[in-house]
């Protein structure tokens, strides 16, 4: 017997499960399928609003080096690149990045001026500034990249764009 019938019987459906079913939804796991420890950060989970969730992920991210979108960039990234081996070999580049190659004697300049083309915090800024050579800034344009580096040659570093 393995009809739906079947299963009901042997699962009896308490009030919870009643209503999701009601309501069309899978009926929530039982407490015995995941480990307590995990059924309660579900639990906490579910009572977050939406900003709250959106930081938790952010700081998820920032904790274990990973992305949310890692999955959508890398298939967004194999569709460009199939697309781009289609396409002739004369073709311009159109994004460019901007590498700090080092601060120069202005450090502290520097450190300001990356901020502003950046949207950086000041310890993410000086991180960056003291990690040199590192990208400031991916996917501009050539104009941006142009302007960025312009404004960081004038604060004293010296910047490459590939």
């Amino acid at each position: 017997m393995t009809t739906k019938a079947a299963v009901e019987e042997k699962e009896p459906m308490n009030e919870e499960t009643k209503e999701a079913k009601a309501e069309g939804k899978a009926p929530a796991k039982k407490s015995g399928d995941i480990s307590s420890k995990l059924q309660k950060i579900l639990e906490t989970i579910e009572q977050l609003t939406v900003l709250e969730l959106a930081q938790l992920v952010k700081a998820l991210e920032e904790k274990f080096g990973v992305s949310a979108q890692a999955a959508v960039a890398v298939s967004a990234v194999g569709g460009a690149a199939a697309a781009g081996a289609g396409a002739g070999a004369g073709e311009e580049k159109t994004t460019f990045q901007v590498i700090l190659v080092n601060a120069g004697s202005t450090k502290i300049q520097v450190i300001k001026e990356i901020r502003t083309v950046t949207s950086l915090g000041l310890k993410e800024a000086k991180d960056l500034v003291e990690a040199a050579p590192k990208v400031v800034k991916d996917n501009a344009s050539k104009e941006e990249a142009a302007k960025i580096k312009a404004t960081l040659e004038a604060a004293g570093a010296k910047v490459e764009i590939k």
